[in-house]
């Protein structure tokens, strides 16, 4: 039984074929367009695509958003054109198969605890750092999503009262401090702020007029420019007193660290993990959550997503 798991991210869709153990058989992947019609043209357009190729059953949307209790309809997306939209039934009616919705960090947790760093543990807790944060819990392998569907979601924590803006409307945000694109801000901050101080990032970057992407800052970073470097500290410092926030509400037994920029764990997450520790509450008579990157990868989501449409669909009459 085959289906089809689609991550929708700011940045790019991201679909593909999945099997019952979790096994990604067939991909495509595009830009994520602006636009509401545009969007979901892309969307119908990778499942179609797929569903020529392989015999599946049922779709799964991971959207990076808000999505209602009943798993059909996005209410609101920070980085998405959607707001209150119908998407399952739009989507559904499109390519002619059954289609469910889910926050793309639950999707990617759920992956994680079906077949990743997160099985087995009682209580998880997900971070996925890409374009902005996502956050998941899974209390018993169950995903919690609150009374109306959009817990946790922990990227819109205000850690920095009057901090820099956020698509949300807000300001100070976590993932304004913590994800891809904050990296990218950091090290444009920083190379104003120090000029001179960068060679690799401002000949790759700035020498080219090519524009800052957090990939683009840890590959600097793993060069040793020392700009990318130093944003990348800033990043580890704000990865670790989120942490230490979620972990006081939350106790989790493991929190795993996924997305795009984990990437680039090896030159951040120690640190993180030195940060977290000392600044927990209670910090030297608890024990502190076991602190993990994925396993799965950009995959997680899409698979994650295939599961839970599985599932959904196993269980309709």
């Amino acid at each position: 039984m085959l289906t089809i798991g689609l991550d929708v991210g700011g940045t790019s869709v991201r679909a593909g074929v999945v099997t019952g153990d979790g096994e990604v058989l067939d991909t495509v992947r595009a830009a994520t367009p602006g636009g509401v019609a545009a969007l979901e043209d892309a969307i119908c357009g990778a499942i179609a695509d797929l569903a020529a190729r392989h015999p599946v059953t049922a779709v799964g949307l991971a959207v990076a958003g808000f999505v209602a209790a009943d798993r059909r309809t996005v209410l609101f997306a920070p980085h998405l054109a959607w707001r209150r939209a119908p998407v399952a039934e739009r989507v559904a009616r499109r390519v002619g198969l059954p289609v469910v919705l889910e926050h793309d960090a639950n999707a990617a947790a759920f992956a994680e605890y079906r077949f990743g760093a997160a099985r087995g543990a009682r209580v998880a807790v997900l971070v996925a750092l890409g374009t902005g944060i996502g956050g998941a819990l899974l209390v018993d392998g169950v995903l919690f999503r609150g009374a109306h569907g959009v817990a946790p979601e922990l990227g819109h924590l205000r850690l920095v009262p009057d901090g820099r803006p956020c698509p949300c409307g807000r300001a100070g945000c976590w993932e304004r401090y913590c994800s891809g694109t904050a990296l990218a801000t950091t090290a444009v901050e920083l190379l104003a702020r120090y000029p001179g101080s960068s060679t690799v990032l401002a000949r790759e970057v700035v020498g080219n007029g090519r524009v800052v992407t957090g990939r683009r800052v840890a590959g600097a970073a793993r060069d040793g420019d020392p700009v990318a470097r130093r944003a990348l500290a800033d990043l580890a410092r704000w990865l670790g007193d989120g942490l230490a926030l979620v972990a006081d509400v939350y106790d989790p037994e493991v929190v795993v660290v996924g997305g795009g920029v984990s990437e680039s764990a090896p030159l951040f997450l120690d640190d993180a993990r030195e940060r977290y520790a000392s600044v927990m509450t209670g910090a030297g008579h608890r024990p502190p959550a076991r602190i993990r990157t994925a396993q799965l990868g950009d995959d997680a989501g899409l698979v994650g997503a295939a599961v839970l449409a599985r599932e959904s669909s196993t269980r309709t009459p």
